[in-house]
């Protein structure tokens, strides 16, 4: 046992647990074996014998699935190899055991074979390395992108970014095993499993199964996407850790339901278990170019009604980035890679997406694999808007160049500050200005003014129809019922301004909107005479209410400590089904904890308190969710140190 301790530690393993040996390859590892009594002493250089290393159903020599190696003066760090010295005792024998830097992943057998006569050893499980000198990545990198258990994914829109806390959890209990299971069952496994077995070496090969796996479109993946009706299974806003969802899945297959911040998620947490830097991104304004002409496409009739199309813009969506070398490209690709494991277009037949290059992306290098243009698309597309008048000819109206891909966000390293990365993906462009005016504090359940400008750049008076919408509006840009809106018919003299203001109130926006609390502005201006028309844009979030955590005395490992939780009713209207849900690595016992609570009146307080025992010491965080029937998807955190 004390050499397995050893191994884990300086194979960073140990928060795996100690019941088995996890290792990373290319590197050493230390076994001790017990010779029986009455056998000849071990001598370097003359006794010798065979180790057999083998992984998947149908270990083979030729998928270096299968590896026989003897002992060695030493081991090296290009293969698989051995070397052995005499314990202090006589009757052990220390074995170290190097893998090969470019050895598959997954569960392995280690045999001994001396002579012809073979003893099992045990099994082992081998994972990626970016502990491995070749992989260019620091320590307090591999700290956050391989280690951290918890992090920050970014919503809302480019002007109120919001962190909300997530539990990825990859070292709790089952759920490496569950990670293996996934690949398991993908469909390349099931229908060559030694093809697949021996592609397991590679990270872009394993990041993109896990891009196609992680939803369930074309395979029995782990997550059913669903933007619009979520009866029958969970609502995307509730989930605050992976660790759930993965087990409900390898308990009952696909789970319901994800949207794309919960599908990247839990493909991060999914790349940190098998050792992948991985790190989850947001991107505002992010296209979803279905015709692949860089161009997001927005139809309007004559009265500024808009045309449906398959084109759209996301408020926000988030992806992964997995740090891997691309020795199938040049070298200047390597680092950060993108892929996208929630479903929008098929690659190469399946739902899945990447890896890309960032560099490729930045670069506008997009014969570079996998799905580049795509993504290119998603940071970079230009925005048309045009207008379908009765003679059908189409006349454009406005639109940007700089509206798609900004403020592209992640978590920092070793912080819960937002990292702009904006910048390893695009090269700066100009910013444009907004003719819509909001109002401070725009918090859910109270009613607010808008307003329109309307300004006339023209050196003569202008006459025209002004117009201004107000839809509730999903994350992926789906638009919703109408909350409300205003028509005028101006004039404007030159140089001069006129606004047109809306009222939004919660009797009328409370009903339309979703979870993500979005509603989108649109101000347009229509001359028919001229044939002119003007756009203006925004999408708004609206605040949610502050929730209160805290401890009633300390943390202290296995003791029981209440958590107490607090927040305002801020809806005119009472909320039932209330419920706080609080989950923490090494504070839950890995599982989320429920306190349902009484209904909550009009600017009433909900309140709970939870129990529950830090099983681990040290410092943690413990995430906080509220959930009613009327105001969902509020988040908060807070950090806990456990004591001895």
């Amino acid at each position: 046992l004390a050499e397995f301790l050893i191994n884990s530690s300086s194979h960073h393993t140990e928060l795996y647990g100690e019941e088995r040996l996890i290792v990373r390859r290319g590197q050493p590892f230390n076994i001790i074996l017990h010779l029986k009594t009455g056998s000849k002493e071990f001598t370097p250089g003359e006794t010798s014998f065979t180790l057999i290393v083998e992984t998947g159903p149908l270990p083979r020599k030729e998928s270096d699935t299968k590896v026989s190696f003897g002992l060695r003066d030493s081991t090296v760090d290009t293969e698989w190899s051995a070397s052995a010295t005499n314990g202090p005792s006589g009757n052990t024998l220390t074995v170290s055991i190097s893998s090969s830097p470019n050895a598959p992943i997954g569960i392995y057998s280690l045999t001994l074979d001396q002579e012809g006569q073979e003893t099992s050893l045990g099994q082992f499980i081998l994972l990626f390395n970016a502990w491995c000198p070749s992989k260019y990545i620091n320590e307090t990198k591999r700290q956050e992108y391989v280690l951290a258990q918890h992090g920050q994914i970014y919503r809302g829109t480019y002007k109120r970014i919001k962190g909300t806390p997530w539990n990825f959890g990859q070292f709790d209990q089952d759920i490496l095993d569950i990670c293996l299971k996934i690949l398991d069952d993908n469909p390349k496994f099931v229908s060559d499993a030694d093809k697949d077995c021996s592609a397991r070496k590679n990270p872009i090969y394993v990041t993109r199964v896990l891009s196609a796996m992680i939803n369930s479109n074309d395979d029995s993946g782990v997550l059913v996407g669903e933007w619009g009706e979520f009866s029958g299974g969970v609502h995307p806003g509730l989930w605050i850790g992976s660790g759930d969802i993965l087990r409900q899945w390898a308990k009952s297959g696909p789970v319901c339901y994800g949207q794309c911040w919960v599908f990247a998620a839990v493909a991060c947490t999914v790349s940190r278990a098998f050792g992948i830097p991985c790190r989850v991104v947001t991107n505002f304004g992010s296209a979803h170019d279905t015709n692949a002409n860089l161009k997001i496409e927005k139809f309007y009739d004559e009265d500024g009604e808009s045309l449906s199309n398959s084109d759209s813009i996301w408020n926000f969506h988030v992806w992964v980035d997995s740090w891997m070398t691309r020795p199938d490209l040049e070298p200047e690709f390597d680092g950060w890679q993108a892929s996208d494991p929630t479903p929008q277009e098929k690659s190469e037949g399946v739902f899945c997406c990447g890896p890309a290059p960032l560099r490729a992306i930045k670069q506008g290098e997009l014969t570079k694999k996998y799905d580049a243009p795509f993504i290119f698309a998603e940071v970079n597309a230009d925005v048309v808007d045009m207008v379908r008048l009765s003679n059908g000819k189409f006349v454009t109206f406005g639109g940007s160049t700089k509206s798609v891909g900004r403020f592209i966000s992640t978590k920092a390293v070793g912080s819960d500050k937002r990292h702009d990365i904006t910048h390893q993906y695009k090269y700066p462009e100009g910013t444009a200005e907004s003719h819509i005016k909001l109002a401070e504090n725009m918090i859910v359940g109270s009613d607010f003014e808008v307003y329109a400008v309307l300004t006339n750049n023209y050196i003569e008076a202008k006459t025209c129809t002004f117009l201004f919408f107000a839809k509730a509006v999903g994350y992926n840009g789906k638009q919703g019922d109408s909350c409300g809106y205003a028509s005028d018919k101006v004039e404007v003299p030159p140089g001069e301004e006129r606004r047109l203001s809306l009222r939004l109130e919660y009797d009328r926006y409370g009903s339309a909107i979703t979870s993500d609390r979005l509603i989108q502005l649109a101000a347009i201006t229509i001359d028919k005479e001229t044939i002119d028309y003007h756009k203006a844009e925004k999408t708004i979030v609206l605040d949610e209410p502050d929730m209160e955590i805290k401890l009633v005395g300390e943390a202290t490992v296995n003791q029981s400590v209440t958590a107490e939780m607090s927040l305002l009713n801020p809806l005119p209207e009472l909320l039932q089904d209330c419920s706080f849900t609080i989950e923490g690595v090494g504070l839950t016992d890995g599982k989320p904890v429920t306190a349902e609570t009484e209904d909550v009146g009009p600017k009433q307080e909900a309140k709970a308190s939870v129990k529950f025992t830090p099983t681990r010491v040290g410092s943690s965080v413990l995430l906080v969710n509220f959930d009613s029937d009327k105001l969902k998807n509020i988040k908060s955190f807070i950090n806990v140190a456990v004591k001895e």
